[in-house]
């Protein structure tokens, strides 16, 4: 299921070859195996992932799906999530839990996706290696001795590594933009 694209993941959820609930505990498994030596995830949020999972799955059965309805993605912890730690990579706010979701997360969540978790940054996203985090660097899952780039490189590491078919990033001084490097 990890080598599937979304378009894929969501016609196969569709044709029934597989529930959300497998899907996101798939995913979630990856994340286990292989998060400690990327650090690509800051905070995993399996319990409530397969709840909303087990949500599209009834989705599904009643007919009421959307293309993404199940699809496991992950959040940069810059997106606020309502109930769920939002760090920002910093120290400052390690135990702070959004009160409210951002509008990106509003608008996936009214999609059907499944969160998975918040992927690691640099810390407020300025940075450009993924280094910076309160929370310890990002490896390259290609080659763990170099650096993912970008602040966003927590996403693009676990979307690399297919812990997670898709996970949202940000360009705030070319997080996307950037090569990875040493």
């Amino acid at each position: 299921m990890h080598e599937k694209t979304i378009a894929q993941l969501s016609a196969d959820l569709a044709a029934g070859h597989f529930s959300s609930e497998e899907l996101t505990h798939a995913f979630l498994e990856r994340i286990a195996r292989f998060n400690p030596s990327l650090n690509a995830f800051i905070t995993l949020t399996a319990e409530a992932a397969l709840a909303q999972a087990r949500t599209a799955d009834a989705r599904h059965r009643q007919g009421d799906a959307r293309p993404l309805t199940g699809i496991p993605i992950a959040y940069k912890d810059i997106f606020c999530t309502d109930g769920v730690r939002t760090s920002c990579g910093s120290r400052m706010l390690d135990r702070f839990v959004a009160p409210y979701n951002a509008t990106v997360v509003e608008k996936l969540a009214a999609a059907g996706v499944v969160m998975l978790g918040k992927t690691n940054m640099d810390e407020f996203a300025m940075g450009s290696s993924n280094e910076t985090s309160f929370y310890g660097p990002v490896r390259n899952p290609w080659d763990l001795n170099t650096v993912p780039g970008g602040s966003s490189g927590g996403s693009a590491a676990a979307v690399a590594a297919r812990l997670t078919p898709g996970a949202t990033g940000t360009d705030t001084g070319g997080s996307i933009r950037q090569p990875a490097a040493l």
